[in-house]
């Protein structure tokens, strides 16, 4: 079982064009902190966001949602999540409060899912991030 961790806009929009719709160093920063020393796994499209110091906190892997252990945090920007639905025991989305153009879109429905978390926070690059943390 693992978590995954999503950045999404108002209409559950993931990606335009192969490109992220945003990122903010904030949300890296509560990432890294809610980790509390666990490795984050992820691909070498999303490391490229965390800087040199951030990079021993990561396990990146093309494939990482298919070699993430049990108990593995991911972060998971351009990679359908479906495919994985039952290796998932948690979610922790960010919201950025925001409709960006999207070609790519989160796929899980949410309504099986029980949010146990939700809290504010100011973004360098938004005024307010939304985090969320759902389990099942």
């Amino acid at each position: 079982m693992m978590i995954a961790a999503i950045c999404l806009d108002d209409h559950l929009g993931m990606l335009f064009n192969g490109r992220r719709l945003s990122q903010d160093r904030c949300v890296r920063s509560d990432l890294l902190t809610h980790l509390q020393g666990h490795k984050l796994w992820l691909n070498t499209y999303s490391a490229r966001q965390f800087c040199d110091s951030e990079q021993e906190n990561l396990c990146i892997a093309e494939d990482f949602l298919g070699k993430a252990p049990d108990g593995a945090y991911c972060f998971v920007e351009n990679q359908a999540l479906a495919p994985y639905f039952d290796r998932l025991e948690g979610l922790i989305i960010y919201r950025w409060n925001r409709v960006y153009p999207s070609d790519v879109r989160f796929d899980l429905d949410l309504s099986g899912w029980k949010c146990v978390e939700r809290q504010e926070f100011p973004g360098h690059s938004h005024e307010k991030i939304t985090k969320e943390r759902y389990i099942r």
